[in-house]
């Protein structure tokens, strides 16, 4: 009889009662667990629990009736908020629409900011599902409505567009969203412009007083990215009116642009200073941080933007800082519920999201006493700097400083690894085609980081290692021998090419290594894929390693894509469709544009911060530079970054030049040029029934995937050439728009 008990047990928990998915994704960020920890505690993988989440699996036996228990729990820990009560205020869905309304016309949004604590996985970034990241969880859930206080107004004359990130979420502590654009209107009102269309009434007459109101009634912040993480604390943007009426400078002089701040005998300073507020190290500049010293867990901490100090670089902002109020509160809110909420320039907001995502400490188990400690976080890169190895040293670090002064190190002595800047001259019979079709590897960058294994720990130091393509670390490596005439492309299967007009993998300038040099992992891993054997001679390699940037990459790729289908881009587009929807898409929303813009700039910028230079501070070659300090001045990610997104371009050029017999004209970074009859990538990419070339370039807006940079004659290539006596000058970096300048705009 057992045994049939057993089979009716099954049964019954075959068909285990589960709550939607975006309420699983709500009881599991409730209680502060991540995905892996609930793919652990199930044995499953965590691909499969971030299915569950989305809708797009359900789960089976036996999985099925844990899942169901573990989730049982958590509703009876965190009930479902109560419906909400009818109020006078519009309640509208909080979502984008692909074709936003008219300034004028459009609603004002109120509803929930979506849950910002969870990164979801994709297994394969070619195949994620635009649905994914284009349907916000908000979308699923009921819009909140708000009843107008004494200290909150929606004026009929100063209509937001419709914010896309709702004034409120489940946090009572945030239900204003995470930001506010402080102004002063023609009445001399100063009003809070906050995500969603809300404006509040400020009373706050100084700089001391405003922090105050913010951190004490504005109900302005955002939920921690992580479990062991901090909230974020509350950004206040300044306008130039708000500027003016507390006593600070509309515009930085020369010397205070220089200084990066206001001198510290400024008035308000004082104010701040008499109200025992404190100020960071970088001082009161265009991103400055007000605070006092935690008591226990509450922070008291309240950044402020200004935007007319140039807060917002136009290089990746745009024209941000020119938008009234309303509209830039929605742009950076936007950003911010699908980022986080900005911390400084986009490369220090992509720095501090690693951080945020993987906080250095966590709270340990009680001891006997039942009292938690501070103990460090399993996959993150702890609270204190390591020493990166010597060949991964910029020149001047401290580790070099027994160089002789003018000593330049070579590829034996120094790892560099950088992006592409490589073009050759065209053959005859490519000048004989009429056109330069120029592709672009959408976040390039960013895919290059996903599910790559990168150190946690120091370095160690190996002598005549076996080259191990799982350990990430620095390896001293003869690759001269690798010859691309004949390569592998796949298992047991050899490749002859034109090695004369392709770059060589190994270096950025697409030249043959001559002798020994230093690589990281995943170009090293790359000649062995060739087929070709190596030897190295030395290693610094990390034993403590991990996937830390995944959950970044999840999180800035689903900013990404949930933003360009809200443009009309969407991830699931035929070729032709996506190349039209690609067309003008920045037009039919510019602030969303910007939003794009932004991310793109999050991902290179905060990459770039891993390696970040000296920067003033009176800094001597040999000595310290204050980003040493930091445990996210890691230089060995960054190139092992570059070399995976360099490695994984280089095989797609193989795979089209294997299968197409085409090769590349030019490449910078991201960019790739080819010859072709016509205007189109189609014309050149090799697809066949709407299917692409496995392996080769494949159009889409998936990070990896290629848009279309730009078309441009190959008269026009060669009178640019030839007007600049320049055989090789790189077309790549003047394809997009024809006009030849010595600019790169980072595209």
């Amino acid at each position: 009889m057992s045994e049939l008990f057993d089979a009716v047990d099954a049964l019954v928990a075959s068909r285990a009662t589960l709550p939607p998915p975006a309420e699983r994704k709500r009881l599991r960020a409730a209680h502060g667990l991540t995905i892996d920890e609930v793919a652990g505690a199930l044995k499953v993988r965590r691909a499969t629990v971030s299915g569950w989440e989305s809708g797009k699996t359900e789960p089976r036996p036996p999985e099925r009736d844990a899942y169901a228990r573990l989730l049982d729990q958590l509703a009876e820990l965190y009930p479902a908020p109560s419906a909400p009560e009818e109020t006078d205020a519009p309640a509208v869905p909080a979502t984008f629409t692909t074709a936003p309304a008219p300034a004028e016309s459009r609603t004002l949004s109120t509803g929930p900011a979506p849950e910002a604590a969870d990164m979801t996985a994709a297994e394969n970034t070619q195949t994620s599902p635009a649905s994914a990241a284009a349907a916000p969880e908000a979308a699923t859930r009921p819009a909140r409505t708000t009843r107008p206080s004494s200290t909150s107004r929606r004026p009929g004359a100063k209509k937001a567009a419709p914010a896309g990130t709702p004034a409120g979420g489940n946090d009572p502590r945030f239900e204003n969203g995470p930001l506010a654009v402080v102004d002063v209107d023609v009445d001399g009102q100063v009003l809070a412009y906050c995500t969603g269309g809300l404006v509040l009434d400020v009373p706050a007459k100084s700089i001391p007083a405003l922090v105050d109101w913010t951190l004490r009634e504005a109900k302005l912040g955002q939920p921690k990215l992580s479990g062991p993480g901090k909230d974020a604390d509350p950004l206040i943007v300044l306008t130039p009116s708000a500027l003016e009426r507390y006593g600070l400078p509309v515009a930085l002089t020369d010397d205070e642009r220089l200084a990066g701040r206001i001198p510290e005998g400024h008035k308000v300073i004082k104010q701040l200073v008499r109200a025992e507020w404190k100020l960071t190290k970088r001082g009161f500049g265009p991103w400055a941080r007000i605070y006092r010293p935690a008591q226990g867990s509450e922070r008291a901490c309240v950044q402020l933007c200004i935007p007319s100090w140039n807060a917002l670089d136009t290089r990746h902002w745009g024209e941000a800082g020119q938008l009234p109020p309303a509209e830039l509160a929605r742009l950076l809110g936007v950003y911010a519920s699908r980022v986080m909420t900005p911390r400084g320039s986009t490369a220090v907001t992509g720095l501090e999201l690693m951080t945020a995502l993987h906080p250095p400490t966590r709270a340990s188990e009680p001891d006997a006493d039942g009292k938690r400690h501070s103990e460090h976080n399993p996959g993150s890169l702890g609270k204190d700097p390591v020493d990166c190895a010597p060949c991964e040293a910029p020149d001047g670090h401290p580790l070099l400083k027994d160089l002789p002064r003018f000593h330049v190190r070579g590829p034996g002595e120094k790892l560099f690894e950088e992006a592409y800047d490589w073009a050759r001259p065209m053959t005859d019979a490519e000048c004989t085609l009429r056109h330069l079709v120029g592709i672009d590897v959408n976040m390039a960058f960013a895919a290059g980081a996903n599910g790559l294994v990168v150190g946690l720990g120091a370095p160690t130091h190996v002598k005549a290692p076996v080259f191990d393509a799982k350990l990430p670390g620095s390896w001293l490596v003869d690759l001269s021998h690798v010859d691309l005439s004949r390569v592998k492309v796949g298992k047991d299967k050899w490749a002859d090419l034109d090695a004369s007009v392709l770059p060589s993998p190994f270096t950025p300038k697409g030249e043959r290594p001559e002798g020994p040099a230093w690589y990281a992992t995943p170009t090293v891993a790359y000649a062995v894929e060739l087929g070709y054997e190596v030897r190295p001679i030395e290693a610094w390699v990390r034993y403590e390693n991990g996937r830390y940037l995944d959950g970044w990459y999840n999180r800035l790729r689903d900013a990404f894509l949930a933003t360009m289908a809200d443009l009309g881009v969407d991830a699931d587009l035929s070729p032709a469709d996506f190349l039209a929807a690609m067309d003008g898409y920045k037009e039919r929303d510019p602030e969303l544009a910007i939003v794009v813009s932004a991310i793109k700039a999050t991902v290179k910028g905060g990459l770039g911060k891993l390696r970040e230079r000296p920067r003033g501070e009176g800094w001597r070659p040999g000595e310290p530079w204050r980003a040493l300090s930091r445990p996210t001045w890691r230089p060995d990610i960054r190139a092992a970054v570059i070399s995976r997104t360099r490695i994984n371009l280089h095989r797609k050029i193989i795979k089209h030049a294997a299968f197409t017999g085409q090769y590349p004209v030019a490449i910078l970074s991201d960019c790739v040029v080819y010859a072709a009859d016509g205007t189109s990538p189609l014309d050149f990419l090799p697809y066949r029934d709407g299917k692409p070339l496995p392996g080769g370039f494949k159009l889409g807006i998936n990070p990896g995937l290629v848009k279309h940079e730009g078309t441009q004659t190959v008269l026009w290539g060669e009178e640019v050439r030839e007007r600049f006596n320049a055989p090789e000058l790189n077309l790549a970096r003047y394809i997009k728009d024809g006009t030849v300048t010595d600019v790169d705009n980072g595209e």
